[in-house]
């Protein structure tokens, strides 16, 4: 048995698109909401979270759906990826056409931008020992400007939940198709290569803020750009993934290997007593507590780094970003094969422990020793990816076939749960503490993460078979 890397990639276009535009929302919106809104870290923080409360509900809601969804001549998931790129993209550019305006109303204030003099910097005629101090004091002129203009906020935020509920109604559909078409032993394999699919639709938004989006500036040009790039990648996916044929071929492959008859058996029981076994529950509980903690430890990191980045080190947020996705994208291949080998339990822990190293670094990390942030990026890079490659397969593994959707819905919602807090407990800390509470914030979620991930028995790899006799002696 053997994955159609080329069917995957294919498949994975629905993924890259998802990434694309969530690596713009996270950098660029944060931006936004400080700099052209006037919110500190919490405000800005509970706006953020924002999208992963709406997450919450509309991820499993819309997996459940498609599940449901009759497969005519599209599929189940196809025509949730087809609308909802076409949706979420167009009306993402409303959201910077509401930013622009706000810039407007704060330069018509006649508020100035923070400037570097020397080793200082300098806001209206001030000077401060560190950009965060003139930050804060431009922020509150900003949002006196806010405040007195609360109809463009108020347009800004409808707009921006408009453009989350388009984004939730095919995020769930698209990342079930991969399970779909793939039978269970290559799942991780196979998600090695979504989740690169991934780090490559994050490396080209990237790319794109690099040269579109300035610290002044406004961000229309950018929005366009990438609302044109998602659906013309949408519409490869639409050309080149039949997901009738692809589940087709899919079943007739199990089939061939002895996979699907023994799935069947468990449906049938699983459909009569409607329950878990106590141990395998356990393990999905703790694995979903698991996801939870790491998504509570990177994702704070991640959402509110551009801003770390800005004012504690004074340096552009875009490049150490990069280097991250690309560290993810030279070993998502590799890790898959090596979870196939060692499993997917002790593979994650490894991710882990490497995410709590480049978490320490960060913390160590000053204006004068920046290096330690390109090796604290291409470290979370790699720990991530180890993660990320085997976590949502485990998940899958305890599904059945006509319920992917649902366990997929699990899974994005203990990421989202986690997402929904991180920046607001994140953005109060660095409030309260100071800024330079980011990654120590991160790592103790990681050591949390490995305390219950150690305790996880089931939802591990087996051993891809080679022929339909070894087939069924390993679903024995």
């Amino acid at each position: 048995m053997k994955l159609n890397t080329r069917k995957t990639i294919f498949v994975g276009l629905a993924f890259l698109v998802i990434c694309m535009f969530w690596q713009v929302y996270d950098n660029i919106i944060a931006k936004i909401l400080v700099n052209n809104f006037g919110f500190n870290q919490t405000w800005s923080g509970v706006i953020m979270s924002l999208d992963n409360v709406l997450a919450l509900f509309l991820l499993p809601l819309f997996g459940v759906l498609s599940d449901r969804t009759k497969p005519k001549k599209y599929g189940r998931r196809t025509p949730y990826v087809f609308w909802g790129v076409i949706i979420s993209s167009i009306l993402f550019i409303g959201v910077a056409v509401f930013d622009l305006i706000q810039q407007n109303a704060v330069a018509e204030a006649g508020i100035p931008f923070v400037e570097s003099v020397g080793e200082l910097f300098s806001y209206d005629g001030v000077q401060y020992a560190t950009k965060e101090s003139a930050a804060l004091a431009r922020s509150v002129d900003v949002m006196t400007v806010t405040n007195a203009n609360i109809g463009i906020l108020i347009g800004f935020i409808i707009v921006l939940l408009l453009v989350l509920v388009a984004m939730a109604a095919y995020r769930t559909p698209a990342v079930s198709l991969m399970p779909d078409v793939t039978p269970k032993p290559l799942r991780s394999k196979a998600n090695a290569i979504i989740n690169l699919m991934g780090a490559a639709g994050g490396i080209i938004s990237l790319g794109l803020m690099s040269f579109l989006a300035t610290e002044q500036g406004n961000y229309i040009l950018l929005f366009v750009v990438l609302a044109l790039a998602m659906n013309f990648l949408m519409g490869v996916f639409m050309f080149t993934v039949k997901e009738p044929e692809l589940v087709a071929k899919m079943h007739e492959e199990s089939q061939k290997y002895g996979i699907e008859e023994k799935e069947e058996a468990v449906e049938t029981l699983a459909a009569e007593t409607d329950k878990m076994s106590p141990e395998v529950k356990r393990s999905f509980l703790l694995i979903l507590t698991s996801i939870i903690l790491w998504f509570m430890a990177y994702n704070a990191a991640t959402t509110k780094f551009s801003v770390y980045a800005e004012n504690v080190l004074d340096m552009g947020f875009q490049l150490p970003l990069l280097i991250a996705q690309a560290a993810a994208i030279c070993v998502y291949i590799p890790i898959g094969i090596i979870a196939s080998k060692v499993g997917r339990k002790k593979t994650i822990l490894v991710g882990i422990i490497i995410l709590f190293v480049a978490f320490i670094l960060g913390s160590i990390a000053t204006l004068n020793t920046t290096f330690l942030i390109y090796l604290t990026m291409t470290l979370a890079g790699i720990g991530w990816a180890t993660i990320n490659v085997n976590s949502y397969p485990m998940i899958v593994e305890m599904s059945k076939g006509k319920n992917i959707g649902k366990y997929t819905g699990y899974y994005y919602s203990a990421s989202m749960a986690a997402q929904i807090v991180t920046p607001i407990l994140s953005g109060f800390m660095m409030d309260q503490i100071g800024m330079r509470s980011l990654f120590p914030y991160s790592a103790i979620f990681c050591v949390l993460a490995f305390g219950t991930m150690m305790l996880v028995k089931h939802g591990d790899s087996k051993p891809i078979p080679t022929k339909k006799v070894e087939a069924f002696e390993t679903l024995d």
